[in-house]
């Protein structure tokens, strides 16, 4: 990337916050001079990412530190509370018209369970052409020519056009579910734990299929994982999410050669690999906090080995401690 080509994704201080709406039982406590209590389920806290042109970037963490939440805020699907989303150097709130519709379309999202993804009252050929058709964005007449590409992209025969979602096997509604993503021909992928439903022997081949797709047409992505095995072929970079915030961010090679933070050592850690075989597996210590009620301070604190008590009072900053390597630790200062 020069110096003058924008990010194609840029994340400024992005938050995210959802609260709980009273429900009718509450709303009729009220009446009765019982208060309101709302609470505040904190799922990103000031997340600042930059994905360039061409570039995977892995998303890793554990369930419910926020990653999903990050990838649907990237693809437009949710709105952030705070900061900015940009695309291509441009704010998307302040996007209309045919702007918005290029971001829209630009910056596509694979789901991670591509059965409940797909509409199982639509044919194959309906569920693939169907944006081309809203959009406007083919003459009836290539519809057809376009699908026919996309399955051939991902591996499916042309016959696969008729079948409904539950004919087909897990792996092949995934490969489906990424020839939608092909049909308006994104820039930018947000891959969802693309592979987690999958079988051990299909989760390979589809990484490879992304590979190839990138390859190919040079796609930008952003692919969630919460297995650091599977990240560690596909991406350039990776970032390190922990209970809404990124932890750490290194080349992919810096991440696994030299991980900083102790929440990425202790991830490594359980990463299984055949040279450690004997070793005795030791799980990180306790659960993931709620984000309903985050810790004070460094949020990893109640889990790290080496936490002290100025990790209970001040939140780490995320610093460079190497070049193109960005760490928060207090154990870094």
């Amino acid at each position: 990337m020069t110096q003058q080509e924008s990010p194609v994704i840029e994340l400024r201080n992005v938050h995210k916050r959802f609260e709980q709406h009273p429900d009718l039982a509450q709303r009729l406590l009220a009446l009765f001079g019982r208060p309101i209590t709302r609470q505040t389920v904190h799922a990103v806290n000031g997340v600042d990412l930059t994905v360039s042109r061409g570039e995977v970037l892995g998303l890793v963490g554990e369930s419910g530190c926020g990653k999903s939440t990050l990838g649907r805020i990237v693809a437009g699907l949710h709105n952030q509370t705070e900061g900015e989303v940009r695309y291509q150097g441009r704010s998307t709130q302040d996007l209309r018209g045919a702007d918005k519709l290029d971001y829209i379309l630009g910056v596509q999202m694979i789901f991670q369970d591509p059965q409940a993804s797909l509409n199982p009252r639509q044919r194959v050929h309906q569920i693939l052409g169907e944006a081309l058709k809203v959009h406007k964005l083919a003459p009836a007449a290539e519809i057809a020519k376009r699908i026919d590409q996309a399955l051939s992209e991902v591996g499916l025969e042309r016959e696969y056009r008729d079948r409904f979602p539950h004919q087909i096997s897990g792996g092949q509604r995934q490969r489906i579910g990424i020839a939608r993503a092909l049909m308006v021909s994104p820039k930018f992928l947000v891959c969802d734990e693309p592979v987690a439903a999958l079988d051990v022997s299909i989760q390979a081949q589809v990484i490879n299929l992304f590979m190839d797709l990138r390859e190919q047409h040079g796609f930008t992505y952003l692919f969630i994982s919460h297995d650091l095995g599977v990240v560690k072929h596909i991406s350039d970079r990776v970032a390190i999410m922990y209970l809404g915030r990124i932890v750490e961010q290194a080349a992919a090679t810096e991440i696994f050669a030299r991980a900083n933070h102790p929440y990425t050592q202790a991830l490594l850690a359980e990463v299984p690999d055949v040279k450690r075989r004997g070793r005795k597996f030791t799980p990180i210590q306790g659960e993931i906090p709620s984000p309903l009620n985050p810790p004070s301070g460094c949020t990893f604190h109640p889990r790290c080995p080496h936490a002290m008590p100025r990790c209970k009072e001040a939140v780490p900053e995320l610093k460079e401690i190497a070049p193109g390597h960005w760490s928060a630790c207090h154990l870094n200062d």
